[in-house]
């Protein structure tokens, strides 16, 4: 399926952009077959290897043809957003851990071109028979540093050992890549390297000055000063975020927290929130600094220090984005030692002595308890609120069709008017609930 100059006008159109930058350019074009890409979040990376495999990919044939692992759930479907967004007509299956296996197997039987999951459950399905491997030309890994940390060896081993003839293979990493191992059928990578200072993300550091007594105040102060812009706070424990937001909601200020040990349908529904504006800050363990897509984020806290530069390093990774510029926050006070890797920012934000009113989000999200296997699509959520909820164009926000529910962000001044009119609606002849998502 080579990308034509109108085809690659239109998908990068479709994804908001309106040409390659540098490292999409040399992906696309270059002439070897197997790269290793390296380079830091935020660069582009996801549309610089899923272009050429476009690319790559016979149209006309219904066989499975390429795989993309990635070591989380978050970031296969992430991966899976960027691609639908593209708009290519290819046909594509998502397959993660705390996903209805059921429903995934009932996908594979059916006929797809791309693959994208997680080590463990492309295991679980090649290994009940669910997933045949043998035609796939182009492979994909994702993050392939953090998929071998966080021990997915083995696994790695017995889906590469299932593969057939590859012609084209991409690791992806932003951080410099360790020998690769025997088990890999690949042996000879041209490096796609852009981890050069110059590319260093442009964002300013600040030292945010607290006491022990008073580091959840001097939080909200902080939070409350960004005036409604995106946010993530990031802690080293679970529990810490639950008691942040808790603080914070006590002080009328909006966020949602987000961790591994939450149910995965929670989890989405936090970062659902987020992506579309009904929530502005979020606060989140290490998980949040992985994975997520979200080019807004002006603003990252480091609440409590991370335990390594490397987390330190994705953790800021999560703002100045595509090139824009962001703000990193310490929560400084003189009874915690700073790590060695850290180094103190020289400019000291001063918190602001008199309380502000928090700036509360223009969305607010609607959740429907339909979606893909309701045969309820986006078109026909658009609809129903045009019709049945008489929304304009403009009340209407980002749009996320999951398995069975739906969520809608809709402007928060006509949330309330909205809701009433289409309470007891149905959609696609169906009757189900609407309300607003907790």
């Amino acid at each position: 399926m080579p990308i034509t100059t109108d085809e690659l006008k239109k998908y990068l159109k479709n994804l908001g952009f309106q040409n390659l930058n540098e490292l999409q350019h040399r992906m696309l074009t270059s002439k070897s077959k197997n790269h290793i890409l390296l380079s830091q979040t935020g660069s582009g990376k996801t549309i610089g290897y899923l272009m050429p495999l476009i690319d790559s990919i016979q149209s006309e044939s219904k066989d499975l043809q390429a795989l993309i692992i990635a070591p989380t759930r978050e970031l296969a479907t992430q991966i899976e957003h960027v691609f639908k967004s593209v708009k290519c007509g290819l046909k594509i299956i998502t397959c993660y851990g705390g996903h209805s296996i059921k429903i995934e197997e009932k996908s594979l039987n059916q006929q797809t071109q791309v693959v994208i999951g997680t080590p463990g459950r492309l295991c679980d399905h090649i290994d009940r028979g669910k997933l045949d491997l043998s035609k796939v030309r182009s492979l994909v890994i994702d993050e392939y540093d953090k998929c071998l940390e966080f021990g997915f060896f083995t696994q790695l081993a017995f889906i590469t050992h299932e593969l057939g003839r590859l012609e084209k293979t991409t690791l992806v990493s932003a951080t410099e890549l360790a020998e690769i191992p025997d088990f890999f059928p690949v042996k000879n990578f041209e490096t796609i390297h852009f981890l050069t200072s110059q590319n260093e993300p442009n964002f300013v550091k600040w030292k945010v000055t607290v006491t022990p007594d008073s580091k959840f105040e001097g939080l909200l102060n902080l939070l409350t000063s960004f005036r409604g812009e995106q946010a993530i706070v990031f802690c080293n424990f679970r529990e810490v975020t639950e008691k942040i937001v808790g603080y914070l909601d006590e002080h009328f200020y909006p966020a949602v927290f987000y961790h591994g040990g939450m149910e995965q349908d929670d989890r989405e529904r936090s970062l659902l929130k987020f992506r579309n504006g009904s929530e502005h800050t979020l606060v989140c363990t290490d998980l949040g600094s992985r994975g997520l897509d979200i080019p807004e984020i002006k603003h990252v806290v480091h609440f409590q220090y991370p335990h390594s530069q490397e987390a330190f390093t994705h953790r800021n990774g999560r703002t100045a984005r595509i090139q824009k510029q962001g703000n990193i926050y310490l929560l400084m006070n003189s009874g915690e030692t700073v790590p060695d890797y850290i180094e103190i920012p020289e400019i000291e934000f001063k918190l602001m002595r008199e309380k502000i009113t928090p700036v509360y989000p223009e969305w607010i999200t609607i959740y429907f308890s339909g979606g893909k296997k309701n045969k309820i699509n986006k078109i026909d959520l658009v609809g129903f609120l045009f019709q049945k909820g008489k929304a304009k164009k403009e009340d209407i926000g980002l749009i996320s069709v999951l398995d069975f529910s739906s969520f809608v962000a809709i402007k928060r001044k006509k949330s309330k008017e909205i809701l009433k009119i289409i309470q007891g609606e149905k959609i696609k002849g169906q009757k189900i609930k609407i309300a607003l998502a907790r």
